[in-house]
C-alpha cells in the first residue's frame, strides 16, 4: 500500500501495527535515500493515539488501512465523515476450504494444513474453516491430524521451524477463550494448550475443532491463531452456501477433480482471491506481481486488488483540462 502511494507520486506516512514495527521501519529506511526528501514518513505508536491523529488531521488526502474490519469500518467512517476522502482498506477474513468426495485427500490435507497453519494463523490469507463432503470427512480428518502433529513448533529463527509463536499475550487469552467455547460447544480433536516449555514467546499448539453448531462465533469470527474449524456437508450445493455464510470475502479454496464443481466453485464463491487444489497452501500466498490480490464484502472496500490493473488508480485523482484560444 505504501509503495503504491509513494508510485503515484504521493507523499506516505507510513504507521505501522503497534506489536510489528520492525519490517515496516526497514522498509522505509532502505528507500528513504533513493525517493525524495520527505516523501515516506515513518512513525510508530499507538493506534489510539497515532492511529487517530492520522485520521482525524485536515492535511490528509487519503489513507491506505489494513487490520481488523471493526477498527477499518470505524476509521473509514471518521475519516470521512466531513467529506468523501478516498480510504482504501483490507479488513482480514475467515477464509473457507471446501473438500469433496472426488478430491485428492492427500493433496487437501497438505493443504489446508499448511493455510491454516503457517505463520500460526497470523495472516489474513490463513483457511479457518474448512467444509468436507461426509463421505470422506473421517479419511481426510485422519490425514489431516496426522500431518499436523508432526509439525516442527520452535523458534521461528531455526530453518525447519513451521509453527513459531503468537505475537503477544493478548492472543493467547484469545486462544485460550476460543479453546473453552470449543470445549463447551464442539469437540477438539487435535491441540488445544499453550506450550509452556519456551522460556520466551508465547507458543500454543495448533488446534482443530469439530461438531460445533454452523453460526458458532468460532466459525464466522476472524480468531488470526492457528485454529481450524472443521464442518461437512452432504450435497455441493450445501458446500457453497456454507462457504458463502460468512460477512468476509477474502481467500478461499476447493479442492476436487471433478471439472464441474471446479467451474460452479469459481462461479458462485463470494471471494476475491481464490484457488482449487493448491497442495502448497489452500487459500494463501497470491503472487501481487502476477495474482491481484482482493476481497470483497466485509474484507475490502474497493474491490480493487493490489497488483492488478486498477489498484493503482485509486492514489491518483484525475482531472479533465480545456484550454481555448
Amino acid at each position: 500500500m505504501t509503495t503504491g502511494a509513494l508510485l503515484t507520486g504521493n507523499t506516505a506516512v507510513l504507521k505501522p501495527a503497534s506489536a510489528t514495527p520492525l519490517s515496516s521501519y526497514f522498509f522505509a529506511d532502505i528507500i528513504k535515500n533513493k525517493i525524495p526528501s520527505g516523501a515516506i514518513n515513518f512513525v510508530t505508536g499507538d493506534g489510539g493515539i497515532v492511529g487517530r491523529t492520522i485520521i482525524e488531521s485536515s492535511n490528509v488526502d487519503g489513507i491506505a488501512f489494513t487490520g481488523s474490519q471493526k477498527v477499518g469500518m470505524d476509521s473509514f467512517k471518521k475519516f470521512t465523515e466531513t467529506t468523501a476522502k478516498p480510504f482504501i482498506a483490507e479488513m482480514g477474513g475467515k477464509n473457507p476450504v471446501i473438500v469433496t468426495k472426488n478430491a485428492n485427500l492427500e493433496k487437501a490435507s497438505e493443504g489446508v494444513m499448511r493455510a491454516a497453519f503457517g505463520f500460526g494463523g497470523q495472516k489474513c490469507s490463513a483457511c479457518s474453516r474448512v467444509y468436507v463432503q461426509k463421505d470422506v470427512a473421517e479419511e481426510f480428518l485422519k490425514k489431516l491430524v496426522e500431518k499436523s502433529k508432526s509439525l516442527k513448533i520452535d523458534m521461528p529463527w531455526y530453518a525447519d521451524t513451521f509453527l513459531g509463536p503468537v505475537i503477544n499475550d493478548e492472543s493467547v487469552s484469545k486462544f485460550e477463550n476460543a479453546v473453552n467455547l470449543a470445549r463447551k460447544d464442539g469437540k477438539i480433536i487435535l491441540g488445544g494448550e499453550k506450550i509452556k516449555e519456551y522460556e520466551h514467546g508465547y507458543f500454543v499448539q495448533p488446534t482443530i475443532v469439530t461438531n460445533l453448531p454452523k453460526d458458532h462465533k468460532l466459525i464466522t469470527e476472524e480468531l488470526f491463531l492457528p485454529f481450524l474449524c472443521i464442518d461437512t456437508f452432504d450435497d455441493f450445493d450445501e458446500a457453497i452456501k456454507l462457504a458463502n455464510k460468512s460477512e468476509y470475502g477474502l481467500t478461499a479454496g476447493i479442492f476436487s477433480e471433478d471439472k464441474k464443481q471446479l467451474e460452479e466453485f469459481f462461479e458462485k464463491i463470494q471471494a476475491g482471491t481464490v484457488y482449487a487444489n493448491r497442495e502448497s497452501s489452500a487459500t494463501t500466498a497470491a503472487l501481487v506481481q502476477s495474482q491481484p490480490f482482493v476481497g470483497w464484502k466485509g474484507s475490502g472496500i474497493t474491490g480493487k486488488g493490489a497488483g492488478g490493473e486498477y489498484y493503482l488508480q485509486q492514489f491518483l485523482r484525475s482531472q479533465t483540462q480545456t484550454l481555448c484560444d
